[in-house]
């Protein structure tokens, strides 16, 4: 292995010939060495310096001709502080979900790029957006409870033991919460949901069953393909984003991953410049807006003057504006906690009951919480079979957060209070299934609802 001559792009770790290239954005007025670790090994076997007078700008960039890259690892030292390649392919060192990060004490750091992946002829799906159902879910928390009844729980592998329920309850697309690298512990709470900054390139390594995210993400993606399921990421990222980054990553997991699309936040992303990109052509780009959320939601409880609104939700067109829609998500209330509670809580999260939305549009149909009142139970099953018509019976494409088919919960009730179930068993992220005839039945009211949808595609206003 010696070092040669790179180039200043593209940035991170990329294979070049015989040479693996490495090119990171550094002032010019600061040090930086890059750091080689063998693999099993606690200490930097070599460092190696990046003066700014062999960069570009405040590009510093080498190649390493005949670095076996699997027997290696990396990392830099920017400034005397030990850091992540920010275009970091895979993160090593960083297994256990909860765990904080040791960056300086040299545990965890980059893997080099994968040199080729047999996709067997991975085709997309293609689904046109108006026949699209899609299924919200958080890779961890869908499998991580015993009642998933899968061997590699809170697993990318893990999702893929539930293909065959996603099918059969007629799901054709799953939307993924963050599946890039995040850091879970935030000091005071645990970010459970990944949302915020983080490794845009690199798949969760808590989330693989294994010790090769890069490969499970992959197998996961072409199974759903093969199942004529699409795979859409969350990609919300932060309001400190460059452009050319976000354009950069959603080009990789189009490309390294065969992902079909991608849900951004408009306001961090330029939506009309990812739109027009040439290679995003194809893609799926949403974007998710409370507008249909806030509407269905206030017709449900029956607050005056919604109707004329709830029609012009109704009859949105995703392939126009790209928005999806949805009654539910990762913020907020779950279906059953819509129907089941006034007011939120979360005091258990160590936020002091102030994350997630103030007011949730909700109504507990006389009882806050738990109710056995018979009445009371009847009255929130209607509103749950009526909230999941507006939704599947809306001329957008609909999504619906996983768990709301059969009534799952956020908030667990003790005798000291209120649960978030999500942080209650340390991160586990429980979401039963909650085998049982009541929920069976759940489950069969979404199971029709969305039978109804595929039956009723005339209603979709494409002429009119």
């Amino acid at each position: 292995m010696k070092k040669t001559e790179g180039y200043p792009q593209p940035f991170g770790a990329s294979r070049r010939g015989r040479s693996v290239n490495l090119a990171v954005c550094v002032p010019k007025d600061v040090s930086c060495e890059l750091l080689l670790y063998k693999k099993g090994e606690s200490e930097p076997d070599q460092v190696i310096e990046m003066p700014a007078e062999e960069g570009i700008g405040e590009v510093r960039f080498l190649a390493l001709e005949d670095l076996d890259e699997t027997q290696y690892e990396y990392n830099y030292r920017i400034d005397g502080t030990v850091c992540l390649d920010p275009y970091v392919r895979e993160i090593a060192g960083h297994k256990m979900f909860g765990t904080g990060w040791e960056l300086n004490r040299h545990q965890t750091r980059g893997r080099f790029p994968q040199r080729g992946y047999d996709w067997e002829g991975d085709q997309r799906p293609q689904i046109p957006v108006q026949d699209v159902i899609a299924y919200s879910l958080h890779v961890r928390g869908f499998t991580m409870h015993s009642s998933s009844r899968v061997k590699h729980k809170g697993t990318f592998l893990g999702v893929r033991e539930k293909l065959p329920y996603l099918k059969e309850l007629g799901i054709n697309q799953i939307q993924c919460m963050p599946v890039y690298e995040f850091q879970e512990d935030m000091g005071s709470y645990r970010n459970y949901w990944g949302y915020g900054t983080g490794y845009y390139f690199a798949p969760k390594a808590a989330y693989a069953a294994f010790d090769d995210a890069q490969t499970e993400l992959k197998d996961l993606v072409k199974a759903c393909h093969k199942a004529e399921i699409e795979v859409v990421l969350e990609m919300p990222f932060t309001e400190k984003i460059l452009p050319q980054t976000a354009l950069e990553c959603l080009r990789f997991y189009l490309l390294e991953y065969h992902v079909d699309g991608f849900v951004v936040n408009p306001y961090n992303v330029p939506w009309d410049s990812l739109n027009a990109d040439p290679i995003l052509k194809g893609a799926k780009i949403f974007k998710k807006e409370e507008g249909f959320q806030n509407s269905m939601r206030r017709f449900l409880k029956g607050d005056e003057g919604m109707v004329r609104e709830v029609i012009r939700q109704l009859c949105r067109r995703t392939r126009e504006d790209g928005c999806c829609n949805y009654i539910t998500s990762h913020t907020g209330f779950t279906l059953c906690d819509l129907v089941s509670y006034d007011g939120k809580h979360n005091e258990a999260n160590g936020e002091r009951n102030q994350d997630g939305p103030d007011y949730n549009y909700s109504w507990n149909c006389g009882t806050e919480g738990p109710s056995r009142k018979r009445s009371v139970m009847t009255l929130r099953k209607n509103q749950m079979k009526n909230a999941f018509l507006l939704l599947l019976l809306s001329q957008g494409t609909p999504c619906i957060l996983a768990g709301d088919e059969f009534g799952n919960t956020l908030f667990v009730k003790s005798a000291s209070g209120y649960l978030n179930v999500f942080e209650a068993f340390v991160g586990n992220g429980i979401f039963s299934y909650k085998p049982g005839q009541k929920n069976s039945q759940k489950l069969l009211d979404c199971y029709v609802c969305i039978q109804l949808t595929e039956l009723n595609l005339t209603l979709e206003r494409a002429v009119f």
